[in-house]
């Protein structure tokens, strides 16, 4: 069975890089990116144009995002009963203290800083899929209604 993961990114240039360093570490994953958190949010409502998108397995959420910023998505996103359970990682350029603690404050399941340099980005992203979809036990996607 694929593993869904919605990638909230604005940066086009991360956007290839992250699916790219994911294709590479795991063939079985099915990318959804939203630009914004409007439409991340959109997604995963399963509003509008999103009507039919899958439940992610797992959410990577950028903190610095137009329209609506990642914090408010990660507080929109713990808020609700139906998508509480999704398993949230920030990964954001942002080394601040305060957007690490007010990100766990929001729930985040875990707080990454992107790396500057690729080969660090493409090993932070191998760790991610390594942990989080291979090893880490995940809640199991109940059907589509």
């Amino acid at each position: 069975m694929a593993l869904e993961v919605l990638l909230v990114e604005d940066n086009a240039g991360d956007v290839r890089l992250t699916q790219e360093a994911f294709r590479e570490a795991n063939m079985s994953i099915r990318f959804h990116v939203a630009c914004d958190g409007v439409e991340a949010m959109a997604f995963l409502r399963r509003e509008g144009a999103h009507k039919n998108a899958p439940r992610p397995d797992l959410v990577l959420l950028d903190l610095n995002l137009p329209r609506m910023d990642g914090r408010e998505v990660l507080a929109r996103i713990k808020q609700d009963e139906d998508l509480k359970s999704i398993p949230t990682v920030i990964l954001t350029t942002s080394e601040a203290d305060v957007d690490v603690a007010k990100s766990y404050q929001l729930q985040a399941n875990c707080y990454l800083t992107k790396p500057v340099q690729l080969d660090a980005f493409e090993s932070l992203v191998k760790s991610i899929n390594e942990f989080w979809l291979i090893k880490a036990k995940l809640p199991r996607r109940r059907q589509d209604v």
